[in-house]
């Protein structure tokens, strides 16, 4: 885990990690939240909708945001105030996600950052693209 501090960051700086989506992340998932909606646990009915099987649930993937933030990018100083994201390719069980984040803007007055957040999968193709705006306490 990261520690970094207010003072220690500056525009540009970049932290990544990877992860890899397993069914048991979607089974845990789908545990958690109710969410049953068959495009996420049916490959017969996923592909009749045009995708090459169940895909993951995208506030799955989404959720690993926290973890660059709570980790990684400042680490554990870190309290989300904002998240703002666009979902770009369907992530599926076995592709290897790299989730990156900047610092694009600092703000002294309330010690936030704004981070550029990104998600590619294992052939580089970009999966999400966001901004989350963080306070470091």
């Amino acid at each position: 885990m990261n520690h970094y501090k207010y003072e220690e960051l500056e525009i540009g700086h970049k932290e990544s990690f990877e992860v890899e989506i397993t069914e048991e992340m979607l089974d845990s998932f789908r545990k958690i939240t109710g969410d049953m909606n068959p495009l996420h646990r049916d490959d017969e009915f996923a592909r009749s909708k045009g995708m090459d099987a169940h895909a993951a649930f995208g506030m799955l993937t989404a959720s690993f945001l926290s973890t660059l933030a709570g980790v990684y990018l400042p680490g554990e100083s870190s309290l989300i105030h904002n998240t703002e994201i666009k979902f770009m390719k369907p992530v599926f069980v076995g592709d290897r996600l790299t989730i990156s984040g900047e610092v694009a803007e600092k703000n002294d007055a309330y010690n936030t950052i704004r981070l550029k957040v990104g998600m590619r999968n294992q052939s580089g193709a970009k999966v999400l693209r966001g901004s989350m705006q963080i306070g470091i306490v």
